[in-house]
């Protein structure tokens, strides 16, 4: 890497004149033995997973059953403890980019059929999750370690058990219960990145105990600072608040951008344990788990913005390569208790999980309005996010043809970002300028802008509860009522200072020359007190949306009956009344509260199954059903927000509108063998204004949302699965069998957009314009990849714990912006490809109770780079673009 390199030297020429300051998820899964091999009639089953799913349609709590996917009424795919591990993910979005259908994008969303994150619905134990992202409202996957879930399902038909915003898919992870017997484990791994680890990155201090996840209290906010911010007045940009709190938002420990020749590698530690009492006539359970993981990741990307339709370098808005080293740090936590009695269970879970990153990060490059010069760029930041949910669960049988279920949850999500500073330094490289050869901070003087210090906090609270009763009325047919309650509480603040001096030009650039602490410690802001025009200004430009609060209401019934018309042909039939009131206040500071939106709708969501049984083991599925999507918290505020993590903007449109989607579905199953299967299915979906993203700004460009008029997608899957024993090989194959697993989605949407079709857009005018102007008719949904394919080789024992898999993952291009239509620009494409991983796991026993699990994993054996561009016709304009490491990892663990 030889940018890393040119960067730090330009770093260090920033620096010279001044004194320099020297300041100075891998989880390890339950080891299990495979099942052997079975009769070959699909009818009986090896050990079902943990399962909990609101409405009590599927429960399994580790009994001996049929296939969970195969008796279940709708499409599902269940991913057991097993299978989780047999990926060696260390988080479940990894593990869930496995499934077929499914794709992972960005920082853990998972994408079901193409269709965006706002279409998947995320719960953990039947109970929905807050997000801790600004900019979602659907929590990330990769928040979650495998080592706490004993299960993941993805039911793709809808059924009216769960709630309607059931786009593409809903994904319910259920953590770990009573365990069948008592254990301790614990383990650690250590990782290796090829394109990071003792490699040049990049770092600042912060604090000394960053490496745990948690300040020291060196990012805690002054007193002087927290005062203002509930003071609600907006600062007066000359006056003495001004200069005392902006003399204590810059220091040595917050902003000195520090190299870092040998880059860590990657490590992990985890621990559980669980046991189980006998009550008489009940059993209590107990199961405890924490892990925690260390990973930093260096990336050299190319940042180009185009301002026309050509990729020519020298008519780009922008040309940048940045290097961000990003150091994340997950803690996570589990203590569930569970008492079971006779065929009823009461289940109280408690998950915590806190994730932080250090982002640091220098960014060279040009911009087209001053070609000769050059800008340099640094950023330090801290995101902390925080995860903590607690969920009681009761299961009761009063009669054998009676089931009551019970379920009440609350869970808090937070995101703290203190002093995310962003500072600009210029060199002009003109012999007219005496600072030419230099990189100067003129604090947005000139070509340049300003110096910015940014604090932000996110708070959601979600409180749910619900009750469902089933009742079998007769052999084979059962009915089920239930209700669901949900409040989604958020509040936002992003407080954001910039600082600009105004003085004597050659001051400032006297000035501009010092490193960045040193520029703004405080005596700088009282030299206009002692006769020198420097002129420097703190003022909050974002303060009119600096704040805002949502809050989502959310009243449901339902009723479903399920039954056998005839011995082969069974149906699953159910309706959902849902009632639902999203608001948005905006509150800006210095004024009155407004209310952004207001949405009230109820909508009656049907849903039907069919399925038939062809011969014992093969089925066909048909279903139909009507569900919704929700514009998110954020899009609805017509308020910029930097995402540093997709290097965008955005910015909401109160306009928008809920979006209805009609969906259909039709499959052919044959379960051939246990833990075997094939199967071939194909879907369609209408959508009735779909939300969608689209580029606007003729410079800095903007994200921001609309409700296009329509869309449709439809598409096409095969999945199997099939062992082949190798027993008949002999000797070290005795005992052994071959794994093949396949999957393929094929799907293609397109934007409906008529001549003659509007939409509205806030700020536009009279808020209505022709549809044409921001999307094309024909175009894909944004995220939407027409290609995703999955496979799985693998030698495993069926005695043992031994197994050797490789896995592979594509996905084609998919749209993550779109480009300007008015414009002529493409729309902007992300390409993931093929990506190869290795996966080694081999058990030592070492008495009865008593085994080690060593692992091999080696992720991303390519090299594939991460592809974010826009294909013009003169070339491709590389919008986020960057190398991806291979990653090499060892852990053991210890089970006893």
């Amino acid at each position: 890497m030889t940018t890393p390199r040119l960067a730090s030297l330009l770093l260090l020429s920033t620096t010279i004149l001044t004194p320099s300051l020297a300041w100075a998820q891998d989880s390890t899964a339950t080891t299990t033995t495979a099942d052997a091999a079975s009769p070959q009639d699909g009818t009986d089953e090896g050990q079902a997973p943990d399962i909990s799913v609101p409405g009590g349609a599927i429960i399994v709590t580790g009994q001996r059953s049929r296939n969970v996917m195969r008796t279940a009424p709708q499409v599902i795919s269940v991913l057991s403890t097993e299978e989780i591990a047999r990926t060696g993910e260390g988080d479940i979005a990894g593990a869930l980019g496995r499934v077929t259908g499914l794709s992972v994008v960005g920082n853990g969303y998972v994408y079901v059929r193409g269709l965006g994150d706002r279409y998947s619905l995320a719960l953990l134990n039947g109970s929905p999750l807050p997000s801790p992202e600004p900019l979602k409202r659907v929590v990330p996957l990769d928040l979650f370690p495998t080592s706490i879930v004993a299960s993941s399902l993805v039911q793709k038909s809808y059924s009216a058990n769960f709630p309607g915003e059931f786009g593409g898919g809903v994904i319910n992870l259920t953590t770990k219960a009573i365990p069948e017997e008592s254990f301790l484990e614990f383990g650690g791994g250590l990782g290796w990145d090829t394109e990071t680890t003792n490699k040049l990155g990049y770092t600042y201090y912060g604090s000394k105990t960053d490496w745990t996840g948690w300040d020291n209290g060196n990012r805690s906010i002054p007193s002087a600072l927290q005062d203002y911010f509930g003071s609600n007045q907006v600062i007066n940009p000359t006056g003495d608040l001004a200069k005392e709190l902006g003399g204590m938002l810059v220091n040595g420990r917050n902003a000195v951008v520090q190299k870092d020749d040998h880059v860590q590698p990657n490590w992990s530690a985890d621990i559980s344990a669980g046991t189980r009492f006998d009550l008489g006539g009940a059993t209590l359970g107990v199961i405890a788990a924490a892990g925690y993981s260390n990973k930093t990741q260096t990336k050299q990307i190319t940042q180009q913005r185009a301002q026309g339709v050509t990729a020519d370098p020298d008519q780009l808005f922008e040309n940048f390569t940045a290097v961000n080293t990003d150091n994340r740090v997950v803690a996570n936590a589990l203590v569930g208790m569970g008492l079971e009695w006779g065929e009823n269970s009461i289940r109280w879970t408690n998950v915590y999980i806190h994730d932080t990153d250090k982002h640091t990060g220098l960014r060279l490059g040009k911009r087209e309005n001053n070609p000769n010069a050059d800008y340099m760029e640094q950023t330090t930041a801290w995101y902390e996010r925080q995860l903590i949910d607690t969920q009681l669960v009761g299961e009761f049988k009063p009669a054998d043809d009676t089931t009551i279920d019970l379920r009440a949850g609350y869970a808090n999500s937070k995101r703290l970002a203190p002093y995310e500073i962003n500072a600009e330094y210029l060199r002009t490289n003109t012999e007219a300028d005496p600072y030419g050869e230099y990189f100067v901070n003129r604090l947005g003087n000139g070509n340049q802008d300003p110096t910015t210090i940014t604090f932000s906090r996110l708070n959601e609270n979600v409180w749910s509860a619900g009750a469902d009763v089933s009742h079998q009325f007769a052999p084979g047919w059962t009915g089920t009522v239930g209700y669901a309650y949900q409040i989604n509480s958020r509040t936002n603040t992003r407080r954001s200072f910039a600082i600009y001096a105004n003085g004597d030009q050659t001051q400032i650039s006297n000035f501009g020359l010092l490193r960045l602490d040193v520029l703004l410690q405080p005596g700088t802001w009282y030299l206009s007190d002692n006769g020198v025009n420097y002129g420097l200004e703190l003022r909050e430009p974002d303060a009119s949306t600096a704040q805002f609060d949502s809050r989502l209401l959310n009243h449901a019934f339902y009723g479903k009956l399920d039954g056998q018309l005839t011995d082969a042909l069974s149906f699953d039939l159910g309706v959902r009344w849902e009632y639902a009131k999203e608001s948005t206040i905006l509150r800006p500071i210095g004024a009155a509260p407004s209310k952004a939106t207001d949405l009230k709708n109820e909508y009656f969501l049907p849903a039907l199954t069919l399925t038939y049984e062809v011969q014992p083991g093969m089925q066909v599925r048909a279903s139909a059903s009507k569900t919704l999507a929700r514009p998110q918290f954020r899009e609805l505020l017509y308020q910029p927000y930097f995402d540093p993590d997709s290097n965008r903007t955005y910015q909401g449109n109160p306009f928008l509108e809920d979006s209805q989607l009609y969906n259909a579905e039709a499959r052919w199953e044959w379960y051939f063998a246990p833990d075997q299967r094939v199967a071939v299915g194909g879907f369609f979906k209408r959508i009735d204004n779909p939300i969608e993203s689209f580029l606007t700004g003729s410079e800095t460009f903007i994200t921001s949302y609309a409700n296009a008029p329509k869309a449709n997608l439809f598409g096409a899957e095969v999945e199997f699965q099939k062992y082949v024993p190798l027993d008949s090989w002999g000797g070290l194959f005795e005992t052994r069998r071959l794994l093949l697993l396949g999957n393929y989605t094929f799907t293609k949407s397109e934007l409906k957009v008529k001549d003659s079709d509007t939409v509205r857009i806030y700020g536009a005018g009279t808020g209505t314009s022709l549809a044409t102007d921001y999307f094309t008719d024909g175009a894909p949904l944004t995220g939407q990849s027409k290609h995703i394919a999955n496979a799985q080789i693998g030698f495993e024992d069926t005695e043992s714990l031994s197994q050797q898999t490789i896995l592979f993952n594509y996905a084609s291009k998919r749209a993550v912006s779109r480009g300007l239509a008015n414009s002529g620009q493409p729309d902007i494409f992300e390409y993931p490809g093929l990506t190869i991983d290795l996966v080694i796991r081999q058990g030592i026993k070492l008495s009865e109770n008593k085994q080690i699990e060593l692992k091999f994993e080696g992720r991303n054996l390519t090299g594939r780079s991460h592809q974010e561009y826009q294909q013009m016709e003169d070339g491709k304009v590389n919008y986020n673009t960057y190398d991806q490491g291979r990653v090499f990892t060892l852990s053991a663990s210890a089970k006893f």
